[in-house]
């Protein structure tokens, strides 16, 4: 069962206008937090979490990824092309192998903090 959270509200109707006003110059504009609301859209997907979490490691192809995952390459190369479009990865070729790997480290900071944020429970 759910564990259910109270709320609690003032029980007055103060307005603290130094801290609104603070608050409202320094929040991110309405298109960046659009952006970051994608961002996090992306790394909502446990299938792309793993392959994130794979590329951690180690570059890889797509034929190695459906082998790790017990996936169709079609099925990773569609993760991969959305994960490529969030600029979350990014791809070299080496002959006739494609390898994939972190478009840049900030990718595993914040999939570090998400996972620290779960484990304290």
């Amino acid at each position: 069962m759910a564990q259910q959270t109270e709320i609690l509200k003032c029980d007055c109707n103060v307005i603290h206008q130094e801290v609104v006003d603070l608050v409202r110059t320094t929040m991110p504009s309405q298109d960046k937090l659009q952006e970051l609301s994608q961002l996090f859209k992306v790394f909502g997907d446990p299938t792309r979490l793993k392959i994130l979490s794979a590329l951690f490691k180690s570059e890889m192809c797509v034929c190695d990824m459906a082998t790790l995952f017990n996936m169709t390459q079609s099925s990773i190369s569609h993760q991969l092309s959305v994960l490529k479009q969030a600029r979350l990865v990014n791809y070299h070729r080496e002959g006739k192998v494609v390898y994939y790997g972190l478009d840049d480290q900030h990718i595993q900071q914040i999939f570090d903090q998400g996972y620290l944020h779960i484990q304290e429970r």
